[in-house]
């Protein structure tokens, strides 16, 4: 079967029934999570937080099935949002891994249930080593709720599943809540972009944050003397790539800029230019950001002023460079 015909053929099948409880699904799930937000206990979130921001050791999350897969990511998140963090499979635990939890860390279990098996037969260990129990869970009575430090309930009345089987709207309230936990820890410790580059290296993300304006800076600007005439600043600014020129006093030292708009706007307020210098023209103390800072904090600067260049400077306030909006 060509791929037209099998597309023809997905069409007729995907009808707008199908197309209604995709939405009904997104519809379910966002009451849902309106549900939980409401239904938020603040002491038990506060006593939570309070074991993961004091945590000495890591945070280490566990759970069975569908739980483990979110219980990952869920320590993903805290990681690398400077939380030491990581997961456990709970039978691998019973069996040997228990070697890996210290009596500092503090563990997240997962259990919609909360009596589920494997989880439990942990419990025990944990209570001698004197872990703090953090619980998620949908059964505030349950075995796992009852043995825990903090109990952080679902308040879930069914899944989106049909059958009310599939893991679906508990798996994305558990995520809603470890979201939550990694976003109120941010918050508190103040945690930073240039703090989040630290724990992604790596990709775009990380050489965006990483990145200094000096390995990305246009080393070639035209520059002028105070006293340069109206054809000269033309000259230089047509023969230069920046669509600008900076004006130097008589040490080297920066005294000002001239932009294309700049040159506009001085024209349409003067007729005779014979006698125009460059630092008539120059916008003083333009916009300026040392060699060492980083590329973001460029691009924030240049957003908060409405401007598309800054010029970088060295120690010395001398320009060696200058970073665009695009680069």
């Amino acid at each position: 079967m060509c791929v037209k015909e099998s597309s023809q053929k997905i069409e007729h099948i995907i009808d707008a029934e199908s197309v209604a409880s995709i939405r009904k699904t997104l519809e379910e799930q966002g009451l849902a999570l309106q549900r939980l937000s409401s239904a938020v206990d603040e002491e038990q979130y506060r006593r939570a937080l309070n074991f993961i921001i004091n945590c000495r050791g890591h945070v280490i999350l566990s759970g069975m099935g569908k739980s483990g897969h979110v219980a990952r990511k869920m320590a993903a998140t805290l990681a690398s949002t400077g939380t030491p963090s990581f997961f456990v499979h709970p039978a691998e635990a019973f069996h040997g891994d228990l070697g890996m939890i210290t009596p500092q860390d503090i563990l997240i279990l997962i259990s919609a249930s909360g009596e589920t098996d494997e989880v439990l037969k942990l419990i025990p260990s944990l209570k001698n080593f004197k872990n703090k129990i953090i619980a998620i869970t949908n059964n505030g009575n349950s075995t796992l709720a009852r043995n825990s430090d903090a109990v952080l309930e679902l308040h879930m009345e069914c899944e989106t599943c049909p059958n009310n089987l599939a893991p679906t709207t508990s798996t994305t309230l558990t995520i809603a809540i470890g979201d939550a936990l990694a976003i109120a820890a941010i918050h508190y410790r103040k945690f930073m972009p240039h703090d989040f580059a630290r724990y992604h290296p790596g990709g775009a993300l990380g050489r965006r944050l990483l990145t200094r304006v000096v390995d990305v800076m246009h080393r070639d600007v035209p520059s002028v003397s105070l006293d340069a005439s109206f054809k000269t600043v033309i000259h230089e600014i047509t023969s230069g790539c920046q669509g600008m020129v900076i004006v130097q006093n008589e040490k080297g030292i920066l005294a000002g800029i001239i932009t294309d708009g700049d040159l506009r706007r001085y024209m349409e307020k003067h007729d005779s230019l014979d006698s125009t210098t460059a630092e008539k023209m120059m916008t003083r103390n333009p916009l300026t950001l040392p060699e060492d800072a980083m590329i973001v904090e460029a691009e924030e600067k240049m957003q908060q002023h409405r401007v598309s260049a800054l010029l970088i400077t060295n120690n010395m306030n001398v320009v060696t460079g200058v970073v665009r909006i695009f680069d």
